[in-house]
Protein backbone atom coordinates (compact mmCIF):
# COMPACT_ATOMS: atom_id res chain seq x y z
CA UNK A 1 0.00 0.00 0.00
CA UNK A 2 3.15 1.98 1.06
CA UNK A 3 4.57 2.01 -2.51
CA UNK A 4 1.39 2.43 -4.47
CA UNK A 5 1.04 5.40 -2.58
CA UNK A 6 4.00 6.95 -2.74
CA UNK A 7 4.04 6.08 -6.75
CA UNK A 8 0.50 7.66 -7.41
CA UNK A 9 2.27 10.43 -5.31
CA UNK A 10 4.77 10.57 -7.20
CA UNK A 11 3.47 10.51 -10.95
CA UNK A 12 0.80 13.34 -9.69
CA UNK A 13 3.86 15.68 -8.81
CA UNK A 14 5.51 14.31 -12.05
CA UNK A 15 2.29 16.00 -14.07
CA UNK A 16 1.71 18.98 -12.58
CA UNK A 17 5.00 19.98 -12.98
CA UNK A 18 5.12 19.59 -16.16
CA UNK A 19 1.42 22.18 -16.16
CA UNK A 20 3.87 24.81 -13.82
CA UNK A 21 3.89 28.24 -15.51
CA UNK A 22 7.50 28.94 -15.48
CA UNK A 23 9.80 31.98 -16.25
CA UNK A 24 13.41 32.48 -17.21
CA UNK A 25 15.47 33.71 -13.68
CA UNK A 26 16.56 36.86 -15.94
CA UNK A 27 12.56 37.58 -14.43
CA UNK A 28 11.77 37.90 -10.89
CA UNK A 29 11.80 40.44 -7.61
CA UNK A 30 13.93 43.21 -8.04
CA UNK A 31 14.68 43.58 -11.68
CA UNK A 32 14.01 46.49 -13.81
CA UNK A 33 11.94 46.36 -17.09
CA UNK A 34 12.88 48.27 -20.41
CA UNK A 35 11.13 51.74 -20.15
CA UNK A 36 9.61 53.35 -23.57
CA UNK A 37 9.17 49.94 -25.69
CA UNK A 38 6.48 47.16 -25.53
CA UNK A 39 8.10 44.55 -22.73
CA UNK A 40 8.60 41.24 -23.74
CA UNK A 41 7.98 38.44 -20.69
CA UNK A 42 8.05 34.59 -21.91
CA UNK A 43 7.76 31.38 -20.53
CA UNK A 44 6.80 27.53 -20.19
CA UNK A 45 3.55 26.06 -19.52
CA UNK A 46 1.61 23.11 -20.89
CA UNK A 47 0.35 22.94 -24.41
CA UNK A 48 -2.12 25.27 -24.69
CA UNK A 49 -2.59 26.58 -21.21
CA UNK A 50 -3.60 30.77 -20.96
CA UNK A 51 -1.10 32.26 -19.58
CA UNK A 52 -2.24 36.18 -17.87
CA UNK A 53 0.90 38.20 -17.04
CA UNK A 54 -0.17 41.55 -14.70
CA UNK A 55 2.11 44.03 -13.82
CA UNK A 56 0.79 47.34 -12.27
CA UNK A 57 -2.58 47.83 -14.15
CA UNK A 58 -0.98 46.17 -17.14
CA UNK A 59 -2.27 42.43 -18.14
CA UNK A 60 -1.50 40.93 -21.17
CA UNK A 61 -2.53 37.11 -22.10
CA UNK A 62 -0.94 34.37 -24.56
CA UNK A 63 -1.60 30.82 -24.61
CA UNK A 64 1.01 28.09 -24.42
CA UNK A 65 2.46 26.40 -27.88
CA UNK A 66 3.01 23.31 -28.67
CA UNK A 67 6.15 23.29 -27.52
CA UNK A 68 5.12 24.81 -24.25
CA UNK A 69 6.89 28.27 -25.08
CA UNK A 70 4.62 31.34 -24.64
CA UNK A 71 5.03 35.25 -24.78
CA UNK A 72 3.42 38.26 -24.13
CA UNK A 73 3.98 42.16 -24.76
CA UNK A 74 2.78 44.38 -22.25
CA UNK A 75 2.23 48.30 -23.04
CA UNK A 76 4.71 50.60 -22.60
CA UNK A 77 5.76 52.20 -19.36
CA UNK A 78 7.58 55.28 -18.24
CA UNK A 79 10.41 55.06 -15.68
CA UNK A 80 9.38 54.06 -11.78
CA UNK A 81 8.19 51.88 -9.73
CA UNK A 82 8.30 49.41 -7.04
CA UNK A 83 5.45 47.39 -8.99
CA UNK A 84 4.47 43.79 -8.52
CA UNK A 85 4.70 41.39 -11.22
CA UNK A 86 1.72 38.01 -11.36
CA UNK A 87 2.06 35.25 -13.32
CA UNK A 88 -1.11 33.44 -13.66
CA UNK A 89 -1.78 29.68 -15.30
CA UNK A 90 -2.58 26.61 -13.45
CA UNK A 91 -0.47 28.05 -10.57
CA UNK A 92 0.97 31.51 -9.95
CA UNK A 93 4.07 33.91 -9.57
CA UNK A 94 4.75 36.35 -8.01
CA UNK A 95 7.81 39.17 -8.19
CA UNK A 96 7.63 42.20 -6.13
CA UNK A 97 10.80 45.42 -6.02
CA UNK A 98 10.42 45.77 -9.74
CA UNK A 99 11.45 49.10 -11.50
CA UNK A 100 11.07 50.35 -15.10
CA UNK A 101 13.89 52.11 -16.53
CA UNK A 102 16.40 51.51 -18.95
CA UNK A 103 18.31 48.11 -18.78
CA UNK A 104 21.94 47.39 -20.67
CA UNK A 105 23.50 44.62 -21.21
CA UNK A 106 27.40 44.29 -20.30
CA UNK A 107 29.40 41.94 -21.82
CA UNK A 108 33.39 40.76 -23.56
CA UNK A 109 36.17 39.34 -21.89
CA UNK A 110 38.05 40.27 -18.67
CA UNK A 111 37.96 43.22 -18.84
CA UNK A 112 34.52 43.17 -18.33
CA UNK A 113 34.41 40.31 -16.38
CA UNK A 114 36.85 41.99 -13.74
CA UNK A 115 35.26 42.83 -10.32
CA UNK A 116 34.57 45.74 -8.95
CA UNK A 117 36.52 44.20 -5.84
CA UNK A 118 39.55 44.39 -7.79
CA UNK A 119 39.79 47.81 -8.60
CA UNK A 120 41.46 50.89 -7.38
CA UNK A 121 40.05 52.35 -4.34
CA UNK A 122 37.85 49.30 -4.06
CA UNK A 123 37.18 49.46 -0.26
CA UNK A 124 35.63 52.92 -0.36
CA UNK A 125 33.70 52.11 -3.71
CA UNK A 126 32.35 49.03 -2.52
CA UNK A 127 31.68 51.10 1.12
CA UNK A 128 29.60 53.82 -0.65
CA UNK A 129 27.64 50.99 -3.37
CA UNK A 130 24.49 52.07 -2.07
CA UNK A 131 22.19 52.75 -4.91
CA UNK A 132 18.60 51.16 -4.64
CA UNK A 133 17.28 52.05 -8.24
CA UNK A 134 20.52 49.69 -9.65
CA UNK A 135 20.00 46.44 -9.92
CA UNK A 136 22.37 43.61 -10.92
CA UNK A 137 22.41 40.52 -12.25
CA UNK A 138 25.17 38.19 -13.66
CA UNK A 139 24.49 35.18 -16.08
CA UNK A 140 26.15 31.89 -15.33
CA UNK A 141 28.81 30.98 -17.44
CA UNK A 142 28.04 28.49 -20.08
CA UNK A 143 29.11 26.84 -23.52
CA UNK A 144 27.24 25.64 -25.58
CA UNK A 145 26.80 23.57 -28.86
CA UNK A 146 23.22 24.83 -29.43
CA UNK A 147 21.35 27.95 -28.88
CA UNK A 148 19.77 27.92 -24.99
CA UNK A 149 16.19 28.88 -24.40
CA UNK A 150 16.62 29.17 -20.94
CA UNK A 151 19.71 30.09 -18.00
CA UNK A 152 20.70 27.34 -15.25
CA UNK A 153 19.80 30.10 -12.61
CA UNK A 154 20.53 33.67 -11.42
CA UNK A 155 19.02 36.19 -10.05
CA UNK A 156 18.25 40.04 -9.55
CA UNK A 157 20.10 42.18 -6.56
CA UNK A 158 19.60 45.95 -6.04
CA UNK A 159 23.37 47.64 -5.51
CA UNK A 160 24.34 47.17 -2.45
CA UNK A 161 27.75 46.93 -0.69
CA UNK A 162 27.42 43.81 -0.18
CA UNK A 163 25.88 42.73 -4.03
CA UNK A 164 28.67 44.66 -5.75
CA UNK A 165 31.84 43.31 -5.19
CA UNK A 166 32.00 40.89 -7.49
CA UNK A 167 29.72 42.56 -10.05
CA UNK A 168 31.48 43.95 -13.41
CA UNK A 169 33.53 46.95 -12.74
CA UNK A 170 32.89 48.41 -15.78
CA UNK A 171 29.14 47.64 -15.70
CA UNK A 172 28.98 48.99 -12.21
CA UNK A 173 30.60 52.03 -12.75
CA UNK A 174 28.68 52.87 -16.18
CA UNK A 175 25.60 52.46 -14.92
CA UNK A 176 26.15 54.54 -11.61
CA UNK A 177 27.16 56.99 -13.67
CA UNK A 178 23.86 56.84 -15.65
CA UNK A 179 21.77 56.59 -12.66
CA UNK A 180 23.20 59.73 -11.02
CA UNK A 181 23.20 61.86 -14.16
CA UNK A 182 19.75 60.63 -15.64
CA UNK A 183 17.85 59.99 -12.03
CA UNK A 184 15.95 56.50 -13.49
CA UNK A 185 16.39 53.05 -12.41
CA UNK A 186 19.30 51.37 -14.10
CA UNK A 187 19.56 47.33 -14.86
CA UNK A 188 22.52 45.82 -15.57
CA UNK A 189 22.54 42.36 -17.09
CA UNK A 190 26.43 41.05 -16.97
CA UNK A 191 27.90 38.14 -19.58
CA UNK A 192 31.32 38.00 -19.93
CA UNK A 193 33.70 35.22 -20.12
CA UNK A 194 37.88 36.34 -19.46
CA UNK A 195 39.89 35.29 -22.57
CA UNK A 196 36.74 34.98 -25.37
CA UNK A 197 37.08 36.39 -28.95
CA UNK A 198 34.06 38.17 -30.33
CA UNK A 199 33.15 35.43 -33.22
CA UNK A 200 32.14 32.68 -30.01
CA UNK A 201 29.23 35.82 -28.94
CA UNK A 202 28.52 35.44 -32.70
CA UNK A 203 25.28 33.43 -33.42
CA UNK A 204 25.65 30.63 -36.24
CA UNK A 205 23.78 32.39 -38.40
CA UNK A 206 26.03 34.76 -39.07
CA UNK A 207 28.99 33.32 -38.04
CA UNK A 208 28.55 30.64 -41.04
CA UNK A 209 28.62 33.70 -43.90
CA UNK A 210 32.65 34.20 -42.81
CA UNK A 211 34.59 31.63 -44.65
CA UNK A 212 37.30 32.01 -42.49
CA UNK A 213 35.49 29.69 -39.62
CA UNK A 214 33.70 27.49 -42.09
CA UNK A 215 35.78 24.72 -41.08
CA UNK A 216 35.50 25.11 -37.18
CA UNK A 217 31.75 25.61 -37.70
CA UNK A 218 31.74 22.23 -39.55
CA UNK A 219 33.72 19.96 -37.30
CA UNK A 220 31.52 21.61 -34.43
CA UNK A 221 28.70 19.61 -35.47
CA UNK A 222 30.69 16.49 -35.23
CA UNK A 223 31.37 17.16 -31.09
CA UNK A 224 29.92 15.56 -28.48
CA UNK A 225 29.75 18.24 -25.68
CA UNK A 226 29.09 15.77 -22.75
CA UNK A 227 32.55 13.84 -23.70
CA UNK A 228 34.79 16.45 -25.13
CA UNK A 229 36.20 19.28 -23.18
CA UNK A 230 35.34 22.27 -25.33
CA UNK A 231 36.02 25.43 -23.73
CA UNK A 232 34.84 28.97 -24.67
CA UNK A 233 37.35 29.68 -27.57
CA UNK A 234 37.07 26.35 -29.51
CA UNK A 235 34.52 27.01 -31.83
CA UNK A 236 32.59 30.04 -32.84
CA UNK A 237 28.95 30.59 -31.29
CA UNK A 238 29.64 28.59 -28.46
CA UNK A 239 28.77 31.66 -25.72
CA UNK A 240 26.22 33.17 -27.89
CA UNK A 241 24.57 29.81 -27.27
CA UNK A 242 25.37 29.75 -23.96
CA UNK A 243 25.37 32.79 -21.97
CA UNK A 244 23.42 35.30 -24.87
CA UNK A 245 20.68 33.55 -26.49
CA UNK A 246 18.83 32.87 -23.37
CA UNK A 247 18.06 36.44 -22.42
CA UNK A 248 17.15 37.17 -25.98
CA UNK A 249 14.31 39.33 -26.49
CA UNK A 250 14.75 40.78 -22.63
CA UNK A 251 13.71 44.64 -23.20
CA UNK A 252 17.07 46.57 -23.28
CA UNK A 253 18.39 50.18 -23.93
CA UNK A 254 21.31 48.88 -25.11
CA UNK A 255 24.92 46.87 -24.44
CA UNK A 256 28.52 47.95 -23.82
CA UNK A 257 30.82 45.94 -24.51
CA UNK A 258 34.50 45.84 -23.53
CA UNK A 259 36.78 42.79 -25.70
CA UNK A 260 39.50 42.79 -28.15
CA UNK A 261 42.46 41.65 -26.54
CA UNK A 262 42.11 37.98 -27.12
CA UNK A 263 41.06 39.28 -31.72
CA UNK A 264 44.16 41.11 -31.60
CA UNK A 265 46.32 39.12 -33.41
CA UNK A 266 43.28 38.84 -35.91
CA UNK A 267 43.10 42.82 -36.16
CA UNK A 268 42.63 42.90 -40.02
CA UNK A 269 39.93 40.02 -39.43
CA UNK A 270 38.12 41.83 -36.28
CA UNK A 271 37.42 44.64 -39.28
CA UNK A 272 34.33 42.54 -40.33
CA UNK A 273 33.71 40.20 -37.45
CA UNK A 274 33.25 42.69 -34.84
CA UNK A 275 30.93 44.59 -37.09
CA UNK A 276 29.12 41.42 -38.08
CA UNK A 277 28.99 40.82 -33.95
CA UNK A 278 27.19 44.00 -33.64
CA UNK A 279 24.31 43.73 -36.17
CA UNK A 280 24.66 40.29 -35.24
CA UNK A 281 22.92 40.89 -31.66
CA UNK A 282 20.24 43.67 -33.49
CA UNK A 283 18.70 40.92 -35.93
CA UNK A 284 18.58 38.86 -32.94
CA UNK A 285 17.08 41.25 -30.48
CA UNK A 286 14.75 42.62 -32.75
CA UNK A 287 14.71 45.47 -30.82
CA UNK A 288 16.08 47.80 -33.73
CA UNK A 289 19.57 49.63 -34.01
CA UNK A 290 19.79 49.82 -30.05
CA UNK A 291 22.96 51.82 -28.89
CA UNK A 292 26.19 49.76 -29.23
CA UNK A 293 29.22 51.05 -27.10
CA UNK A 294 32.45 49.94 -26.42
CA UNK A 295 36.07 50.39 -24.88
CA UNK A 296 39.28 50.83 -27.18
CA UNK A 297 42.29 48.87 -26.10
CA UNK A 298 44.08 50.48 -23.14
CA UNK A 299 47.78 51.13 -23.69
CA UNK A 300 49.70 47.74 -22.31
CA UNK A 301 53.26 45.98 -22.51
CA UNK A 302 56.85 47.62 -22.49
CA UNK A 303 56.39 50.90 -24.33
CA UNK A 304 59.17 50.61 -27.29
CA UNK A 305 61.80 53.01 -28.38
CA UNK A 306 61.03 53.04 -31.88
CA UNK A 307 58.59 53.16 -34.55
CA UNK A 308 57.33 49.42 -34.94
CA UNK A 309 54.10 47.64 -36.50
CA UNK A 310 51.36 46.92 -33.53
CA UNK A 311 48.29 44.34 -33.61
CA UNK A 312 46.99 46.28 -30.59
CA UNK A 313 47.24 49.28 -32.84
CA UNK A 314 45.51 47.42 -35.57
CA UNK A 315 43.18 46.59 -33.32
CA UNK A 316 42.29 49.73 -31.95
CA UNK A 317 41.89 50.85 -35.97
CA UNK A 318 39.50 47.82 -36.31
CA UNK A 319 37.43 49.47 -33.45
CA UNK A 320 37.50 53.11 -34.61
CA UNK A 321 36.39 52.21 -37.87
CA UNK A 322 33.36 50.42 -36.21
CA UNK A 323 32.17 53.46 -35.10
CA UNK A 324 30.69 53.71 -39.18
CA UNK A 325 27.62 51.47 -37.80
CA UNK A 326 24.90 53.94 -36.48
CA UNK A 327 24.22 53.96 -33.24
CA UNK A 328 27.98 53.11 -32.41
CA UNK A 329 29.96 54.82 -29.50
CA UNK A 330 33.50 54.10 -28.24
CA UNK A 331 35.51 55.30 -24.91
CA UNK A 332 39.13 55.92 -25.57
CA UNK A 333 40.88 54.95 -22.67
CA UNK A 334 44.83 54.72 -24.26
CA UNK A 335 45.77 56.84 -21.22
CA UNK A 336 44.25 54.75 -18.52
CA UNK A 337 46.11 51.36 -19.13
CA UNK A 338 49.20 49.48 -17.23
CA UNK A 339 52.29 48.44 -19.01
CA UNK A 340 52.48 45.49 -16.57
CA UNK A 341 48.94 44.44 -16.55
CA UNK A 342 46.76 43.74 -19.17
CA UNK A 343 43.69 44.36 -16.54
CA UNK A 344 44.20 48.27 -15.47
CA UNK A 345 42.48 48.80 -12.45
CA UNK A 346 41.23 52.36 -13.01
CA UNK A 347 37.68 51.08 -13.97
CA UNK A 348 36.41 54.07 -12.65
CA UNK A 349 37.02 56.50 -15.90
CA UNK A 350 36.32 53.16 -17.95
CA UNK A 351 33.10 53.50 -16.74
CA UNK A 352 32.43 57.44 -17.25
CA UNK A 353 33.91 57.40 -20.85
CA UNK A 354 31.06 54.86 -21.48
CA UNK A 355 28.67 56.87 -19.85
CA UNK A 356 29.69 59.50 -21.62
CA UNK A 357 29.17 57.86 -24.86
CA UNK A 358 25.66 56.61 -23.74
CA UNK A 359 24.68 60.78 -23.18
CA UNK A 360 25.75 61.50 -26.46
CA UNK A 361 24.63 58.26 -28.56
CA UNK A 362 21.17 56.83 -26.46
CA UNK A 363 20.07 59.97 -25.30
CA UNK A 364 21.06 62.73 -27.43
CA UNK A 365 22.64 64.76 -24.90
CA UNK A 366 24.97 67.53 -26.88
CA UNK A 367 28.53 67.07 -25.08
CA UNK A 368 31.67 65.91 -26.20
CA UNK A 369 31.84 62.63 -25.63
CA UNK A 370 35.58 61.73 -27.12
CA UNK A 371 38.86 63.05 -27.87
CA UNK A 372 40.53 64.84 -30.91
CA UNK A 373 39.46 62.45 -33.62
CA UNK A 374 41.65 62.41 -37.38
CA UNK A 375 39.51 64.44 -40.08
CA UNK A 376 42.23 65.34 -42.56
CA UNK A 377 45.89 65.58 -44.04
CA UNK A 378 47.49 68.05 -46.05
CA UNK A 379 50.94 67.77 -47.14
CA UNK A 380 53.43 70.93 -47.62
CA UNK A 381 56.99 69.89 -48.89
CA UNK A 382 57.86 68.52 -45.97
CA UNK A 383 55.44 69.37 -43.86
CA UNK A 384 52.35 67.59 -42.83
CA UNK A 385 49.09 69.43 -41.12
CA UNK A 386 46.62 67.18 -39.16
CA UNK A 387 43.12 68.33 -39.03
CA UNK A 388 40.62 66.73 -36.22
CA UNK A 389 36.78 66.17 -35.28
CA UNK A 390 35.45 66.31 -31.56
CA UNK A 391 38.37 69.05 -30.84
CA UNK A 392 35.25 70.22 -27.92
CA UNK A 393 37.00 73.01 -26.59
CA UNK A 394 39.91 73.22 -28.12
CA UNK A 395 43.01 70.96 -28.57
CA UNK A 396 45.35 70.69 -25.64
CA UNK A 397 48.58 69.67 -25.27
CA UNK A 398 50.00 68.30 -21.91
CA UNK A 399 53.20 70.09 -21.72
CA UNK A 400 54.65 73.44 -20.72
CA UNK A 401 56.68 73.47 -24.20
CA UNK A 402 53.66 72.38 -26.44
CA UNK A 403 55.16 69.58 -28.23
CA UNK A 404 52.82 66.55 -29.01
CA UNK A 405 54.42 62.99 -28.03
CA UNK A 406 53.58 60.31 -30.61
CA UNK A 407 53.47 61.03 -33.79
CA UNK A 408 56.15 59.20 -36.49
CA UNK A 409 56.26 60.13 -40.17
CA UNK A 410 57.16 58.29 -43.36
CA UNK A 411 57.96 58.39 -46.96
CA UNK A 412 56.23 56.58 -49.73
CA UNK A 413 58.05 53.75 -48.89
CA UNK A 414 60.30 54.22 -45.59
CA UNK A 415 60.19 53.77 -42.36
CA UNK A 416 58.16 55.13 -39.95
CA UNK A 417 60.38 57.69 -37.79
CA UNK A 418 59.72 59.62 -34.24
CA UNK A 419 58.57 63.34 -35.43
CA UNK A 420 57.82 67.07 -33.86
CA UNK A 421 54.46 67.91 -33.92
CA UNK A 422 53.03 71.03 -32.57
CA UNK A 423 49.70 72.53 -32.63
CA UNK A 424 49.26 75.49 -34.34
CA UNK A 425 45.31 76.45 -34.54
CA UNK A 426 42.71 74.94 -32.53
CA UNK A 427 41.84 72.05 -34.72
CA UNK A 428 45.38 71.70 -36.43
CA UNK A 429 48.52 69.83 -35.87
CA UNK A 430 51.79 70.27 -38.22
CA UNK A 431 53.67 67.28 -37.86
CA UNK A 432 57.51 67.10 -39.39
CA UNK A 433 60.75 65.21 -39.37
CA UNK A 434 63.72 67.58 -41.35
CA UNK A 435 65.16 64.22 -42.37
CA UNK A 436 62.01 63.44 -44.15
CA UNK A 437 61.97 65.50 -47.46
CA UNK A 438 58.92 63.71 -48.98
CA UNK A 439 56.43 62.72 -46.51
CA UNK A 440 52.98 60.64 -47.16
CA UNK A 441 52.08 59.04 -44.06
CA UNK A 442 51.65 59.98 -40.65
CA UNK A 443 50.81 58.16 -37.41
CA UNK A 444 49.61 58.78 -33.90
CA UNK A 445 49.71 56.59 -30.71
CA UNK A 446 50.55 53.78 -33.35
CA UNK A 447 51.77 50.69 -30.76
CA UNK A 448 50.94 48.72 -27.83
CA UNK A 449 51.67 51.09 -25.40
CA UNK A 450 52.47 54.57 -26.87
CA UNK A 451 54.35 56.19 -24.27
CA UNK A 452 53.42 59.30 -22.46
CA UNK A 453 50.84 60.65 -24.84
CA UNK A 454 49.90 64.41 -24.25
CA UNK A 455 47.07 65.23 -26.44
CA UNK A 456 44.13 65.34 -25.52
CA UNK A 457 40.71 68.18 -26.15
CA UNK A 458 39.86 70.93 -23.66
CA UNK A 459 37.43 68.36 -21.84
CA UNK A 460 40.21 66.29 -21.26
CA UNK A 461 39.53 63.49 -23.48
CA UNK A 462 42.44 61.73 -25.04
CA UNK A 463 43.25 61.80 -28.68
CA UNK A 464 42.37 58.43 -30.63
CA UNK A 465 45.24 56.92 -32.46
CA UNK A 466 44.90 56.98 -35.96
CA UNK A 467 47.16 56.10 -39.34
CA UNK A 468 46.78 58.22 -42.91
CA UNK A 469 48.70 54.92 -44.61
CA UNK A 470 46.92 51.39 -45.09
CA UNK A 471 50.14 49.46 -45.16
CA UNK A 472 49.65 45.85 -44.49
CA UNK A 473 50.70 46.36 -41.21
CA UNK A 474 51.36 43.05 -38.68
CA UNK A 475 47.84 41.53 -38.95
CA UNK A 476 47.32 41.26 -42.58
Amino acid sequence: MFKTSTLFFLLLWSFTGVSQVSVPPVFGTNMVLQQGIEIPVWGWASKGEKVTVTLDKNTATAKAGKNGKWQVKLPKMNNGGPYKMTIKGKNTLSMENILIGDVWVCSGQSNMEFKVAGTKNSAVEIAAANYPSIRLFTVKKRVSKEPQVNLEDGEWSICTPQSVPNFSAVGYFFGRNLNEHLKIPIGLIHTSWGGTVAETWTSTETIAKDADFSEKLTKLQTVDMKTTKVGPNDYPTLLFNGMLNPIIPYGIKGAIWYQGESNASRAQQYKRVFPNMIKDWRTKWNQGNFPFLFVQLANYMKPVTEPVESDWAELREAQTQTLQLENTGMANIIDAGDAGNIHPTDKQVVGYRLSLAARKVAYGESLVYTGPTYKSMKIDQNRIYITFDNIGGGLKVNNKYGYINGFTIASENGDFKWAKAVLINSNTVLVINETIQNPAAVRYGWANNPDDLNFYNAEGLPANPFRTDSRPGKTK
